[in-house]
C-alpha cells in the first residue's frame, strides 16, 4: 500500500449516468455507495461522486501550452503504457474529448501525454503520462 492516496469527491447530477462513465467507460471498480454517492477506486485512489440536485458552474479555462485547459479539473497520472491503453479504450469508444490525447511540452522538462474530457455531469478529467517521471515536479 502507498504512504498516502488521493480522496475527492465531486458532484454529478445523474448517479446513473456517472456510475456508467466511470465504471464502464472507465472500467474503475466500485466501492461502497449509498442511496446518493457511490466510491470508485481510480487507480489506488478513492473518488467520489455525489449526487446533487444542480452541478455548479463551470467553463472556466487556463491557456497551457496552446490549449485552454478545463478548469476546475482533477486527473490522475498514469505510466506511459496505462495512458496510451486509455486513449485507446477511450477513443474507442467515441468519448469526446475536450482535449485531444497528444504531447505537451515535447522535447523540453516535463514533456507529458495529455487528455481531457468530460464526465456525464460536465465534471473535467486529466489524465497524463509523463515521458520521464523524474520530471513530474522538475523545473
Amino acid at each position: 500500500m502507498p504512504d498516502s492516496r488521493f480522496h475527492l469527491a465531486v458532484p454529478v447530477t445523474d448517479l446513473g449516468a456517472a456510475r456508467a462513465f466511470y465504471g464502464t467507460v472507465l472500467g474503475l471498480a466500485e466501492g461502497r455507495s449509498a442511496e446518493r454517492w457511490v466510491d470508485f477506486d481510480m487507480y489506488g485512489h478513492q473518488r467520489v461522486i455525489h449526487e446533487v440536485d444542480m452541478a455548479p458552474a463551470g467553463g472556466a479555462t487556463n491557456p497551457v501550452d496552446g490549449d485552454d485547459v478545463p478548469v476546475p479539473h482533477f486527473g490522475v497520472l498514469l505510466a506511459v503504457e496505462a495512458w496510451n491503453a486509455l486513449a485507446e479504450r477511450l477513443r474507442g469508444l467515441d468519448v469526446e474529448f475536450v482535449i485531444e490525447p497528444h504531447v505537451r511540452f515535447a522535447g523540453e522538462v516535463g514533456e507529458q501525454s495529455t487528455m481531457f474530457f468530460l464526465d456525464p455531469s460536465g465534471n473535467a478529467l486529466e489524465f497524463k503520462a509523463f515521458a520521464d517521471d523524474a520530471q513530474v515536479f522538475a523545473r
